[in-house]
């Protein structure tokens, strides 16, 4: 080996040898990793327009109804209700993504390709369902807010209505959760 400052470097070192496969590349953490990236943000998208569009019809409101602004907050609620689904998704994703281990030299994957697309296609499912529940409750809260302070019996009716629209979000959950939870095989030894 070669010494210089007190550190001897071998330069006979044991290569690192990998063992990717079709079904267990290297590339598969990046499909899981961004189907919790798409989780996370398509359904804070959708809580954050869900929340500005609520808000914008509650201003408007307010101004010659200050009575109901509390009431008229159920909304902004249910639109922050659908950026937790988004973080749901996006942790239980993330904690099942293996890192591959290093063993005896060799580099053993430890994450199939399978569960990777799962992965990917739950956190689609759940981000872009909560991005149209989103859009729904915000559509929904400006309007409905607004209606309110014009015939405060509408108040029922909004409300039913803000319930099917956070549905679609709670959709995307169940069946991201799902898909999360399938089987994904293993990689080859």
């Amino acid at each position: 080996g070669i010494s210089g400052m007190g550190v001897i470097i071998n330069k006979m070192a044991s290569p690192i040898v990998d063992v990717y496969s079709l079904s267990c590349p290297a590339s598969a953490p990046f499909f899981g990793y961004f189907g919790a990236a798409a989780a996370m943000f398509l359904a804070n998208l959708g809580a954050a327009y869900g929340t500005a569009k609520s808000g914008v019809g509650i201003s408007g409101m307010g101004v010659s109804r200050p009575d109901l602004v509390m009431k008229a907050l159920i909304p902004v609620v249910m639109a922050g209700v659908v950026g937790i689904y988004g973080l749901i998704i996006a942790v239980i994703i993330s904690t099942k993504i293996k890192a591959p281990s290093l063993d005896n030299g060799t580099m053993r994957p430890q994450y199939t390709l399978f569960a990777g697309a799962a992965h990917l296609a739950a956190g689609l499912a759940g981000g872009f369902s909560g991005l149209a529940a989103g859009m729904a409750i915000g559509i929904v809260g400006d309007i409905g807010t607004r209606a309110l302070g014009q015939q405060p019996k509408l108040f029922v009716g909004m409300i039913l209505i803000l319930i099917f629209a956070e549905a679609l979000g709670l959709y995307g959950l169940i069946v991201a959760l799902i898909f999360s939870a399938s089987p994904t095989g293993v990689c080859a030894e």
